[in-house]
């Protein structure tokens, strides 16, 4: 079998190789050479990059095989979030793998501009001995004000506490009581710059927060402030800030990042009370190797078709352990009632019953709407894109949960509704110590069948030596039954039987079956993987 093929377009930490283990096959290139990267990922399954390849729709137009993007780092300025969603690739990140790092890289800023670091280094080198015209100012009884009170920005709240700083923080989306528990007031943004001796950015770069920090806020912040961001460039205006500098508005800056990078040159750059990194915030031994490992466990994740709790294009977030066996399960189902159906239903509900219905289920839609369009379409259905095929289609989906799974600790019901008003479902559960999954019911009948490779479900009216039938006509054929289960509304009235069997089932046995025994429907469920596996 074919190994996947992993494509790292930019020089990662050593533990990134390390953490992807011997089951893939690796190839580097030169991610900020266009035809090089190009050509690496017409056949690559997976493309792990940093923050210089750009990652756009032309990469994954050439890219048909691709499944997942993983940037080692946080920020995704360089990849194409929505064209890849459209294209069905997973975009992954590893979003708290340098918030230290970044956290203190700001405050190593804020330190180094409150203690004119920089030019006192630059002035001692050149051969002076000048102290007082270096002469800084202490943190302790300062008004800290923090732009984004998000996981660094807390982090940065939590340290700067400890130097004796009043700490305020500007953040629309962070509740009163949270901040509070923080040890950090709330406040507009023009009431933090109008208080504040010292302000840290951390948000992200969004079109709502591009040039947040312009002439005009800087008019009305506190003469002398200070302003750290080792965030995003063009959160603050680089400009803008140059000027309130040389005016004396501001009282000095650390800037760790740059609306166009790389950049060597910028009006910032000739203030002696300005320190300027090369955006340095993630560049820690430490942070290169979590954010390393974190994405190569997403790429293995992503592979193997499991859901990647760091996906940034995929709902469901981190899947409770209890919940996680029913995503493979509900995969199944979807499949086999598209088998049943052969068709797209107009309207899919997913019932989810019994213990896990208390958590959060949500993946399960997810794994329902790919499972029932793995078949069907022509392009590749993946976690990423399933939601989209279903609005394409036009299909209703509704996610339905209760307490009372019946006889089962859980199960799980996908139940569609066709155009024409016919409804068709299929319930399964997992059972047993390895998590056996199980179709448990159909259309209502109940029943207890493990799930196969190939499965043949037949309606008819229950009479005397259906099932001899069966048999007779399956054994002709060569073909041998492996397990069945019959269901039945009474004696003498509708049944369903489903059989396990060994082999598919070709069409025009299906016919022959349903001459011989009269049946209302017959259908084959083909759930051989695509890697020969056995269906999960």
């Amino acid at each position: 079998m074919t190994r996947p093929r992993v494509v790292i377009a930019e020089t990662l930490s050593p533990a990134t190789l390390e953490a992807l283990g011997p089951h893939f096959d690796v190839v580097t290139c030169d991610g900020t050479d266009r035809t090089a990267l190009l050509t690496a990922v017409r056949e690559a399954d997976a493309l792990l990059v940093r923050s210089a390849t750009v990652v756009d729709a032309e990469v994954f137009r050439a890219a048909s095989r691709l499944t997942v993007v993983a940037r080692a780092g946080v920020g995704l300025d360089n990849v194409d979030v929505g064209a890849a969603t459209q294209a069905g690739v997973m975009v992954v990140n590893a979003p708290t793998s340098n918030i230290v790092s970044a956290a203190e890289h700001a405050i190593a800023l804020l330190l180094a501009v409150a203690r004119n670091i920089a030019p006192a280094s630059a002035s001692l080198r050149s051969g002076e001995w000048s102290r007082a015209r270096f002469t800084g100012v202490e943190l302790f009884e300062k008004t800290l004000g923090i732009v984004g009170l998000g996981r660094i920005g807390v982090l940065v709240a939590q340290r700067m506490a400890a130097f004796g700083m009043d700490l305020v923080a500007y953040d629309p989306y962070v509740s009163t009581v949270r901040a509070a528990a923080l040890g950090v007031r709330l406040s507009t943004l023009e009431e933090l710059l109008a208080t504040a001796d010292f302000v840290t950015v951390h948000l992200p770069r969004t079109p709502e927060t591009i040039g947040l920090i312009g002439a005009d806020e800087l008019a009305g912040a506190r003469r002398g402030i200070r302003i750290v961001n080792a965030a995003r460039g063009g959160i603050v205006d680089e400009a803008a800030l140059a000027e309130a500098i040389r005016s004396g508005q501001v009282g000095g800056a650390g800037i760790d990042v740059f609306a166009v990078e790389p950049t060597t040159e910028s009006p910032l750059f000739g203030f002696d009370n300005v320190v300027v990194t090369p955006h340095l915030g993630a560049s820690t031994v430490e942070a290169q190797e979590r954010a390393g490992i974190a994405v190569a466990t997403s790429v293995r994740l992503a592979l193997a078709g499991d859901i990647v709790p760091d996906a940034v294009n995929v709902s469901g977030g981190v899947i409770d352990e209890r919940v996680r066996p029913g995503i493979a399960l509900t995969e199944t189902l979807g499949r086999t009632l598209t088998a049943l159906c052969t068709q797209v239903p107009a309207h899919l509900d997913i019932e989810v019953r019994g213990e896990i219905a208390a958590l959060d289920v949500s993946v399960l839609r997810l794994a329902a709407l790919k499972g029932v369009f793995a078949d069907v379409v022509a392009e590749q259905v993946t976690y990423v894109n399933a939601p989209a095929v279903a609005d394409e289609r036009g299909m209703a989906v509704r996610l339905v949960t209760e307490d009372d799974a019946g006889e089962f600790r859980n199960t799980i019901c996908l139940r569609a509704t066709m155009a024409d008003g016919e409804v068709r479902s299929v319930a399964g559960t997992v059972t047993g110590p390895t998590q056996v999954p199980k179709l448990v019911g159909v259309d209502g009948y109940d029943l207890e069948v493990p799930f196969a490779e190939h499965l043949l479900v037949l309606w008819y009216d229950d009479r005397p030596g259906v099932i001899g039938a069966i048999g007779q006509v399956l054994g002709a054929a060569g073909i041998n039954i492996a397990a069945m289960q019959v269901g039945r509304s009474g004696l003498g009235g509708s049944a369903l039987s489903v059989l396990s069997v060994d082999s598919a089932v070709p069409p025009d046995l299906l016919v022959r079956l349903d001459d011989e025994i009269g049946a209302r429907r017959v259908r084959s469920v083909d759930l051989a993987a695509t890697d020969g596996s056995t269906p999960r």
